[in-house]
């Protein structure tokens, strides 16, 4: 009986539980970071999970912010988060109203993985450092996104030799 005590606890200590945050858009900083204010008029800042878009000041900065902007600017948004990161943003997937959709009220379904919609459209690079606190399943469909926008040489991809923001902020 013991044992499967412990069993069962350890099994439950190993599963994380989600976190979900929801409000509207009020700044968008860069291609994966923004601040979203919740209902009781708290702004939290939000680090998009799974990926790192191109630093402003960098090749393709400024097309990844006006993107991440297009898609949740202005826009009730919900973020699925277990962390943050160490500057303390909350460390999230960031559901939103597809651009595409045919009713753009608060109402409407959220169907939309921002961050996957940034590695999908080449405006950031799925961020493998960080890939062990995805699901197996987003894991994949970031990995998969970045490998078609590399085909396919979208956003960023179209340089012939991009750099990653990682890189570029080492040597900065």
């Amino acid at each position: 009986m013991r044992l499967w005590l412990v069993v069962a606890f350890c099994s439950l200590v190993g599963i994380a539980q989600a976190d979900t945050l929801s409000g509207r858009v009020v700044a968008v900083h860069d291609g994966d970071t923004f601040t979203v204010l919740n209902a009781n008029l708290t702004q939290h800042k939000i680090r998009l999970a799974g990926i790192d878009a191109p630093e402003f000041k960098q090749a393709f900065g400024s097309r990844s912010k006006q993107n991440l902007s297009r898609l949740v600017f202005g826009h009730d948004v919900r973020i699925e988060w277990q962390k943050r990161d160490r500057y303390g943003r909350i460390l999230g997937k960031v559901w939103t109203i597809s651009p595409d959709a045919p009713c753009q009220a608060s109402n409407c379904p959220k169907t939309l993985d921002a961050n996957l919609a940034q590695i999908t459209v080449g405006m950031a690079w799925h961020y493998k450092h960080y890939e062990r606190d995805q699901s197996p399943e987003d894991r994949e469909r970031y990995a998969f996104a970045e490998r078609e926008a590399r085909t396919k040489k979208a956003g960023l991809w179209a340089d012939p030799n991009p750099v990653p923001p990682w890189e570029w902020r080492r040597k900065k």
